[in-house]
């Protein structure tokens, strides 16, 4: 990074030097760290839009706080880009999101700045919380701060720690980055009030009204003065979400501008010294200072490389992704069954159910970041007769199993289960990938799992799941495009617990699920060329299981090889090992092959795929030197 360009950047190596430098050059600081970003991510890809209006507070909480020793925690860490350059960073920037580069959220082993590793919502007050009371048995002095966005406060979490912060009376600050947005525009009733109080004419002419009478006739350090100011600030906690955080034991200081960095020094200096909890609210813009990112936030939250002037991306023409594929066909069946709805958790966008929220608006519900009040609802509405289809992305549903099982599965509710990135998500990392699936929701009694091998299979399945009323039943599919195989019209009824051969063998078989069916017909394809004749089974279903097909496989061959994009531990490989002993025949030879017993980092698919030996080259020198010993 070279002086002439970024005068101020080039010499922060960490807060440290942006503590050495004057206030009145921090908004030059600002502008050049969103250049820096801008630049950088039109290159490379990644979050872009809640990082450009978190720069402001980024730097005043830097300046002001001694950061290592104090220690902020970030919720989410789509925010945490600024946070990134100031802290030692800034020259591997560039690698963000990169095999082998630095991390797109927070993460411990990165760095001694990154107190507490992040990648799903809400999570940042608990941490934050932990770590103050550890300050206190240790009986050290330092500030903790938590920064959360308004998009987080939907999860029910952040009200749990607020309400045992508030009842420990710990030493900490929670600071509010309200933007009205989480990856699109967020569902937390409280901001849609305090937002359409705060630009109410009442409010503000009240406001303006008792300043200009403090100012006009009382003159300054008057008693009666301090009293119109006492009103003035009754009034804000009477009418905004003050008077909400102050009854969780919170001292509330707001609204204030995000992206006015004296006030937010000023403030964060003032603060500094008070003892207790204590709330800042700040109203920030997504997208700030880039104004493509500020006309179309939801669409610059995460970008592809993108052109600097214009902000579009080159567009070249790739099949539909899973998601779209999912979101054109619940339209299509919501609109000829009008008992079927669609529920989100703040992922109308990322699901493909925006489609349905545009189209069937009545029957789309966003619960805001609340998987497991997503999952209960939704068991509520199957009580009646209505079809929900939960969608959520794999990694995310995780925080809904006691849901899953205590309120669906328990009553044998037919809910539907959208299961989106199922397997590895790519630069996201391992806060993101989809891993554990298939491993966390077979042990539930009567749900059905299904993961479609291509487009048409998961219309399909999806359709048959709408019909199926025992129970739950999930659907999982993988990130990104399909495989570009037309989709047939209409839709088709799949036999539950069925799977099919799709491409016969002689010298050993396969038994595959969802993306792993392409990836087992690719090696099939390129066993044939040394000569070597592999059966390739889309077995479809993981529970129930194709007991049929594992009968005849047993019949046939001797070498079995059972491929998943899930965690071998507990996933479809156990499945057949398991379906085997229950049927109390002789089994074949298994290999399993999936992700290993360990987090797998970020990079592109194909890299990743490499490095846990899920290539199609490095399945077949497995089944060449592991399992035919060729």
């Amino acid at each position: 990074m070279t002086n002439d360009k970024w005068k101020f950047l080039s010499k922060i190596d960490s807060p440290a030097d942006l503590r050495k430098l004057e206030p009145t050059v921090l908004k030059d600081v600002c502008q050049e760290i969103r250049e820096y970003m801008v630049e950088t991510i039109s290159k490379i890809g990644g979050h872009l839009g809640a990082n450009l209006g978190s720069v402001e507070l980024t730097v005043a909480m830097h300046y002001v706080f001694n950061t290592p020793k104090d220690l902020i925690v970030w919720d989410v860490g789509h925010q945490a880009y600024p946070h990134k350059i100031l802290t030692g960073r800034r020259d591997e920037f560039p690698t963000i999101r990169q095999f082998k580069g630095l991390s797109g959220f927070n993460k411990i082993s990165e760095s001694e700045y990154d107190t507490f590793g992040v990648g799903h919502a809400s999570t940042s007050i608990s941490a934050a919380l932990g770590l103050a009371t550890a300050r206190d048995f240790d009986k050290e002095n330092y500030k903790v701060i938590a920064v959360i966005g308004d998009g987080a406060m939907t999860g029910g979490l952040a009200y749990e720690a607020m309400n045992n912060c508030g009842l420990l009376k710990k030493d900490m600050i929670v600071v509010l980055n309200d933007n009205n947005m989480s990856i699109s525009h967020n569902v937390w009733a409280i901001s849609n009030y305090f937002n359409e109080v705060i630009s109410g004419d009442s409010y503000n002419n009240l406001k303006k009204s008792l300043f200009d009478i403090t100012q006009k006739y009382f003159p300054k350090g008057d008693r009666l003065a301090h009293i119109a100011n006492k009103v003035q600030s009754s009034l804000k906690s009477i009418v905004t979400p003050g008077m909400l955080f102050e009854a969780l034991g919170f001292r509330y200081f707001g609204p204030i501008n995000g992206h006015n960095l004296i006030q937010l020094v000023t403030m964060f200096k003032n603060i500094k010294s008070i003892k207790g909890p204590i709330l800042v609210h700040m109203i920030t813009e997504k997208g700030k200072g880039y104004a493509p990112a500020e006309n179309d936030s939801s669409r610059f939250h995460g970008v592809t490389p993108f052109d600097v002037n214009t902000g579009q991306s080159p567009k070249s023409p790739v099949p539909p992704s899973y998601t779209e594929i999912f979101g054109d066909a619940i339209v299509e069946l919501a609109e000829k069954n009008n008992k079927i709805v669609g529920v989100s958790a703040a992922m109308c966008e990322g699901t493909g159910l925006y489609k349905m929220q545009e189209k069937i608006p009545d029957r789309f519900f966003d619960v805001g970041i609340a998987e497991g009040h997503a999952v209960t609802f939704s068991a509520g509405m199957a009580t009646k007769g209505f079809r929900p289809v939960v969608a959520i992305y794999s990694t995310f549903l995780q925080r809904a199993y006691d849901h899953i099982i205590h309120d669906v599965a328990l009553q044998h509710l037919p809910v539907i289960f959208a299961i989106d990135r199922g397997g590895l998500v790519g630069a996201d990392g391992p806060t993101h990938h989809g891993t554990f699936d298939l491993t966390y929701l077979r042990p539930i009694p009567g749900i059905i799992i299904a993961a479609p091998k291509d487009e048409d299979e998961l219309r399909n399945l999806l359709y048959t799941a709408t019909l199926y009323t025992d129970g739950p039943f999930a659907i999982r599919y993988p990130r990104g495009k399909g495989n570009g195989k037309p989709v047939k019209p209409g839709f088709e009824i799949i036999g539950i617990g069925k799977g099919e051969v799709t491409k016969s063998g002689k010298d050993m078989a396969i038994l595959a699920v969802g993306s792993m069916v392409n990836q087992a017909m690719k090696v099939s394809a390129l066993a044939e060329e040394s000569g070597i004749s592999i059966e390739v089974v889309n077995m479809r279903f993981i529970k129930p299981i194709d007991e049929d097909i594992l009968k005849d496989i047993a019949s046939r061959f001797d070498k079995v090889l059972c491929l998943e994009e899930n965690s071998i531990i507990g996933g479809f490989g156990s499945a057949v090992i398991e379906s085997y002993n229950r049927m109390k025949i002789k089994s074949p030879e298994l290999f399993l092959k999936g992700i290993p017993d360990e987090f797998v980092e970020h990079g592109t698919i194909e890299e990743l795929y490499k490095v846990i030996g899920l290539d199609t080259a490095s399945i077949f020198e497995y089944i060449k030197k592991d399992i035919l010993n060729k």
